[in-house]
């Protein structure tokens, strides 16, 4: 097996100070963490490894046999006493080959500080639970139709990482289950940077596609927060939702042709996400949603679709072609969103003959100076409360009384961010006192009275905003 030293030329794979990994400490913390140099002593640790071990790799450029994996089978580590495989130094150990590590019956087990740049898929299969891939480096081959991680086990957490350099069909990380129609439950996805993912067809280039239309009524239970997405143009969904009862919060996107899209499944929540200077924003097919707190501006496409379906729901027994159609989206609630100076505002669509039913828009902020704030089409028992409207766009087809055209009084911040002024007439003025939305956008409380749009007035400094780089990645905190 030969190996050389590897020298380090990319910003997210610039040498750490040799640091931990995050995560709970160790049973035997204390003693000393086996550090091997070879792959033939990394396959030797790993099948003597017993809870709380942690195994450092040297530094350096490792090529993995064809045929001969790094295999981690039947180990079992514990919530408080993980089995921890990583790189001495934190993008320090890059592996080559067609496939780096294989995981057979196995939980609680860390990959942490790789380079991946492997020809085939890294799959965390359905018979392992608590499986976390941190602090890692992902660019594997450009190869048509490649995966690059797909995730099918329980409880797996994927955090910390950077996947770009992508400019052919395939995704980056998928989230699935067992067999045709199950999900992995409760998968957290956290502080990752997806960037630079170029492919230029019109499907199949997603980041991030949780889920796949035979899996759309299973709940899922995954949590996709804080994560940043950069040049994102592989696909019109930078976040393609494809299963029930996901939150997506806190992440933000930047020139990006990818948006947020609930394309099949139900109850999904979406708050709290920045979308800027990209193309598309959010669109929402399927059932019992709510979209809250979120930023979309600058788009040039349209920032907000309530999408009509070629179904009116998804059923369990119905056919795969029925199950890839579009699913209307029925009984959602839409509010406290600020949506500014896009390309298009709120739409709706005319092109399937399933209108959407039963949607509440309130509280929203609508600015625009060009076209019209609400262009929807067909709807069905829509309530309509306490919007506000404003900018040289003309109001379109919003019902009467259902918003208000006055001006904000926006104030921009040093972070980009148009904020209320303390005489916005859009402090207190909200009519909803549902769904539970205890804090605005910037984390900060909403009250009692709740302010139209995305930010509740504050004096106090924001909590949380828009990501940069820096918040995200294996150099992040």
């Amino acid at each position: 097996m030969q190996r050389r030293t590897f020298l380090i030329g990319t910003a997210t794979g610039v040498a750490l100070a040799a640091t931990s990994v995050a995560g709970p400490p160790a049973a035997n913390a204390t003693a000393r963490p086996a550090t091997v140099s070879s792959l033939q002593e990394l396959q030797a640790a790993i099948d003597r490894a017993r809870p709380g071990d942690r195994i450092l790799v040297a530094d350096g450029t490792y090529t993995v046999p064809s045929g001969r994996p790094l295999t981690v089978r039947n180990k079992q580590g514990t919530g408080h006493a993980p089995i921890v495989i990583a790189a001495r130094t934190p993008g320090g150990v890059v592996l080559n080959g067609e496939q780096s590590f294989v995981l057979e019956a196995s939980r609680h087990i860390t990959l942490s500080g790789f380079s991946f740049r492997q020809s085939s898929t890294l799959d965390v299969p359905p018979d392992c639970s608590h499986i976390r891939l941190t602090r890692n480096d992902f660019q594997l081959a450009d190869i048509e139709g490649l995966h690059w991680v797909m995730v099918r086990a329980d409880d797996s957490e994927v955090d910390h990482n950077h996947f770009h350099g992508k400019s052919t069909l395939g995704i980056y990380l998928g989230i699935e289950g067992a067999g045709e129609r199950e999900m992995a439950q409760r998968v957290h996805v956290h502080r990752n940077h997806f960037s630079d993912h170029s492919f230029a067809g019109s499907n199949g280039g997603e980041p991030i596609r949780l889920g796949v239309s035979p899996r759309a009524l299973s709940r899922a239970g995954a949590v996709v927060e804080y994560n940043l997405f950069e040049r994102c143009d592989g696909d019109p969904e930078a976040i393609s939702v494809k299963s029930s009862g996901n939150t997506v919060r806190y992440n933000t996107f930047r020139d990006s042709f990818g948006g947020i899209v609930l394309r099949h499944g139900n109850r999904n929540r979406v708050e709290g996400n920045y979308l800027l200077d990209g193309t598309e924003g959010l669109r929402i097919y399927g059932n019992d949603h709510v979209i809250v707190n979120n930023y979309l501006s600058g788009l040039s496409g349209r920032a907000l679709v309530i999408g009509s379906g070629s179904e009116r729901d998804h059923l369990p027994d119905e056919s795969p072609e029925a199950r890839r159609g579009n699913d209307a989206a029925d009984r959602v609630v839409i509010a406290y969103n600020t949506l500014l100076n896009n390309g298009g505002t709120l739409f709706g669509e005319a092109q399937r003959p399933h209108e959407p039913r039963d949607v509440t828009v309130a509280d929203n902020l609508f600015v625009a100076d060009v076209g019209q704030l609400v262009a929807m089409a067909n709807t069905v028992r829509f309530t309509w409360s306490g919007n506000l409207l404003w900018g040289a766009a003309g109001d379109g087809n919003i019902p009467t009384g259902g918003g208000t055209r006055t001006d904000p009084k926006l104030v921009t911040g040093p972070d980009g961010v148009a904020r209320l002024a303390a005489d916005s007439p859009a402090i207190n003025s909200g009519t909803l006192r549902w769904p539970p939305v205890t804090h605005d956008i910037d984390g900060q409380p909403r009250g009692r009275a709740r302010d139209v749009g995305a930010d509740e007035y504050s004096r106090r400094a924001p909590r949380r905003g828009p990501l940069s780089p820096a918040d995200v990645g294996p150099r992040a905190r």
